[in-house]
């Protein structure tokens, strides 16, 4: 008899060790009536997980790899060791459809060798493409969207059971804690840092962005349950969390508004300045990290809790998409350029040596060599440490994408993208080379790729810095002292170790016969 969760399909299973025949070996004489179980010998299935896209990828990656683990799978690197192959899809940038068909059609090949193995299609191309996928792709067993989640292996079992099969949800259950991937298994990258999902979905309805055809409408967590998370995860040693979110400033409105609605005297406003500080004053964590606020909701108590809490890092990602009033307009941003640098200059008085990145959009349908200039000029104020610059890409189902009879010429966008990533990396350069002789707090990450006698390090604005060292363990925090800058990294020298990793290795747990 084997011992496994009732109602869970897929766990590691014990089949005889010479299946179709016994042997001296395998059980008793049978002249002499002696009997014994026949020996077992493990069967593990396999998966193999590829992630596209944005942190809120990463983290349901997390989540579905914690789930199939919690079912009895092991990871794999080798496509052609997995019984599973689970593509998490992003549908942000034009070509991700390319990346997402090609890498079906090298799946193809598996298959026919292996008709066993399952594929899934899961995330935003999943969510928006829905059975398209089936249809273009016969040979994907599973496909869900990004309100189910917490289905994956059910739907792997209804498959094997029923054939192919697509599940997409319109919503999320906001009844169900199983809304939030943060409340399911998790299988992380790293043991010092994790991710923490604050909310889901948004409301805001920015022109370019398929977020809320495929994410759905804001939900936030309530307050005790991603506290209570925060504390376990800090328990198990996990140094550093990001809070994540959609629009992680707005966090809470839905949730005072609901309370309202219920006869409770409550202010309807966002709670994430209280929810970052009641996280930040938590034993253990070191580092609380958020991402990514909306300008337009950014409030001074945000900033004032960053200055306040030692946690809180100094360092604000701060998406402007467009300098040009009339392009983020055009957007539905909610802001203006000259707004936007009124709150990046309130962060900086308010908070002392903050770093700051960006989101910046170029050739957005309409934009003029005039708007671009506004664009340069706003960028080249606000001198940020760094910037993921975009070239317009449509995205069926946006407002944007209908705006083809405005589309900017390909090569003008090409020279517009190399001179802002010209002034981008003037003031990239500048901030980091502003670090040199200074002493840095760095999380180790691990050794350098191209020399494992180099370390590599993330300090608390979010650089990298390489330094030489005797190995240490990922999570190790340590000050070094930086020595030289380029525009995308810090050398630096070891100085000490200011503390050793918490966090405790994981040990598998499988079902043993009983």
């Amino acid at each position: 008899m084997v011992a496994r969760n009732r109602g869970v399909v897929g766990s590691p299973r014990l089949t005889p060790a010479h299946p179709g025949r016994f042997s001296g070996d395998d059980c008793g004489q049978i002249g002499d009536h002696k009997h014994r179980a026949p020996a077992y010998a493990w069967v593990v299935k396999r998966y193999h997980l590829r992630t596209y896209g944005c942190q809120m990828n990463e983290h349901d990656s997390e989540r579905i790899a914690g789930l199939l683990e919690a079912d009895g799978y092991e990871a794999t690197e080798s496509v052609d060791q997995a019984d599973v192959v689970v593509l998490n899809t992003c549908c942000i940038r034009e070509n991700a459809d390319n990346k997402l068909y090609g890498a079906l059609g090298n799946l193809k090949v598996n298959k026919e060798g292996n008709p066993d193995l399952q594929i899934v299609v899961a995330g935003c191309l999943a969510q928006k493409d829905r059975d398209l996928i089936q249809r273009r792709a016969g040979h994907v067993d599973v496909v869900f969207g990004t309100h189910n989640v917490h289905r994956a292996t059910e739907l792997l079992a209804q498959a094997r059971a029923d054939g192919p099969i697509t599940e997409i949800w319109e919503e999320a259950m906001t009844g169900e804690a199983e809304a939030f991937p943060s409340a399911l298994p998790a299988k992380r990258e790293t043991d010092y840092a994790a991710w923490l999902t604050i909310q889901i979905g948004c409301d805001n309805s920015c022109a370019f962005c398929i977020v809320p055809s495929v994410r759905g409408v804001e939900i936030s967590r309530p307050f005790e349950d991603i506290v209570a998370e925060a504390r376990q995860l800090a328990d198990q040693g996990v140094a550093e969390i990001t809070l994540l979110g959609q629009n992680v400033n707005s966090y809470g409105r839905d949730l005072a508004l609901a309370a309202r609605r219920s006869g409770e005297e409550v202010r309807v406003r966002p709670m994430f300045a209280r929810l970052l500080e009641e996280v930040a004053s938590i034993d253990g964590l070191r580092r609380v990290r958020f991402t990514s606020p909306h300008p337009k909701d950014m409030t001074p108590d945000v900033f004032e809790t960053m200055a306040r809490c030692d946690a809180a890092v100094d360092h604000l990602h701060f998406p402007l998409q467009s300098g040009s009033d009339r392009i983020l307009a055009a957007m539905h941003r909610g802001y203006t350029g000259a707004r936007y640098l009124e709150k990046l200059a309130e962060a900086r008085r308010t908070i002392d040596d903050v770093a700051v990145t960006t989101d910046i959009i170029v050739g957005f349908p309409g934009e003029t060599e005039d708007d671009f200039a506004a664009t340069l000029e706003v960028a080249a104020e606000a001198a940020f440490d760094s910037a993921y610059t975009f070239v317009f890409s449509p995205r069926e189902g946006t407002e944007a994408a209908r705006m083809a009879d405005h589309f900017c010429d390909p090569d003008e966008v090409k020279d517009r993208y190399a001179r802002l990533r010209t002034v981008i990396e003037r003031s990239a350069l500048a901030k980091y080379r502003a670090r040199i002789g200074r002493v840095e707090e760095v999380v180790v990450e691990g050794p350098s790729k191209k020399d494992p006698t180099v370390l590599t390090g993330r300090t608390a604005h979010n650089k990298l810095v390489h330094f030489a060292s005797e190995p240490l363990k990922p999570g190790t925090f340590a000050t070094t002292r930086v020595t030289d800058a380029a525009h995308q990294y810090l050398l630096g020298e070891l100085v000490e170790v200011t503390a050793k990793p918490r966090h405790r290795t994981r040990i598998p747990v499988a079902s043993v016969p009983s």
